[in-house]
């Protein structure tokens, strides 16, 4: 099947990393994959080094330009299906099958993330067919009512767990860290800024007693001001790094006690098993996703942010059993070697793609 993944964010995000997987995956089944994005992004450069195809494209140009501009990578290279993750970048890519006359659209769903359609979106489905894939059978019941041509598909979040045993840890020197005493790594984007507020509340209260505690956050937006405001308010300033966005945040997850995740979507579904599958017990307020990812008590803990005092406790007790959280981090590698294996993920996109190369389900110009 010629396959195009196609991302017009040039930011590096947990959906961008399931563009490269996707890609990556049906690549060494045999596809032919073409990767769309823009020029110098991180997706860009790390599809080059898995040998995948790339073209740029122009992120600030209109929907309409896009879209003329992708009619001939499709023309050129027989494109049979689109893969996009986005409702403009659906719009674009539909678009462009149209003027093609050709090709299948299947939309990725962030995990747990809606799709429910605006404008741009219900146009989107009338130019190409069109398809859904979802990270979870939940999200595939949930999509049982709507009306795409294309069915809905499954295709679960994965990881190598072996490619995590080469992961080295950053040194405590360079996160300006305490030598001694306890470490959490917290996964950021902005949709945990309330999130964050948990963290900030309760190493607070358990700072008075673990004055060598540390957390370190990183990811999209953990570098703001507001956060550092807010972190000061609270009296916990100095006991928090911001470190933005990062290549290294494998070596920086290796390198803690625990980790927190306050991050979500795809973003918040790699933290969990990133941190999993290199034993580091996972910390998180309960949600759809984290339920989904985390068994509480056995591979991390869920807590319920609305509870300071609550929480606050139940962290304690966490990090006051060593043995404990050794023996969850295990289980968390475990738990996502069974679970959240890479080839079911790339069994997922290959079922979407083979079901979306139906051309008797294409629109007829």
């Amino acid at each position: 099947m010629r396959v195009l993944f196609y991302l017009g964010d040039k930011l590096w995000s947990g959906s961008a990393r399931a563009t490269l997987a996707g890609a990556r995956g049906l690549a060494v089944r045999g596809h032919q994959i073409t990767v769309a994005c823009c020029e110098d992004a991180r997706l860009e450069r790390l599809a080059r080094e898995a040998g995948i195809e790339t073209v740029v494209i122009n992120s600030s140009s209109s929907a309409a330009g896009g879209a003329w501009d992708l009619r001939k990578v499709l023309q050129d290279r027989f494109i049979e299906v689109a893969v996009v993750g986005n409702e403009r970048d659906h719009l674009i890519v539909g678009s462009a099958m149209r003027f093609a006359e050709r090709g299948g659209v299947l939309r990725r769903v962030p995990s747990f993330g809606s799709f429910e359609l605006q404008r741009s979106g219900k146009l989107a489905l009338k130019l190409a067919s069109s398809g859904l894939v979802v990270s979870t059978q939940q999200e595939l019941t949930d999509a049982a009512g709507t009306r795409w041509v294309i069915p809905a598909t499954v295709a679960p979040i994965g990881v190598n767990v072996d490619s995590y045993d080469a992961v080295e840890p950053i040194t405590r020197l360079d996160l300006s860290v305490p030598a001694e005493g306890l470490l959490i790594a917290c996964s950021y984007d902005p949709s945990g800024r309330y999130r964050m507020a948990t963290v900030f509340r309760t190493l607070a209260l358990m700072a008075q007693r673990n004055s060598n505690m540390r957390v370190v956050v990183f990811g999209e937006g953990s570098a703001d001001d507001d956060l550092r405001m807010h972190a000061a308010a609270l009296g916990v300033g100095s006991l928090v790094g911001f470190l933005g966005e990062r290549e290294d945040e494998l070596r920086l997850m290796r390198a803690a006690h625990a980790g927190w995740v306050v991050s979500s979507g795809d973003n918040g579904a790699f933290a969990c098993l990133d941190f999993m599958a290199q034993r580091i017990p996972v910390i998180a307020e309960r949600s759809p996703l984290t339920q989904h990812f985390i068994a509480h008590n056995i591979t991390g803990l869920l807590v319920s942010g609305g509870d300071t005092s609550l929480t606050t406790s139940a962290v304690a007790a966490f990090f006051s059993n060593e043995e404990k959280r050794v023996a969850m981090g295990n289980a968390g590698r475990t738990r996502v070697q069974r679970e959240f294996t890479e080839t079911v993920m790339d069994d997922g996109f290959e079922r979407a793609v083979n079901e979306a190369g139906d051309r008797g389900k294409w629109v007829k110009v």
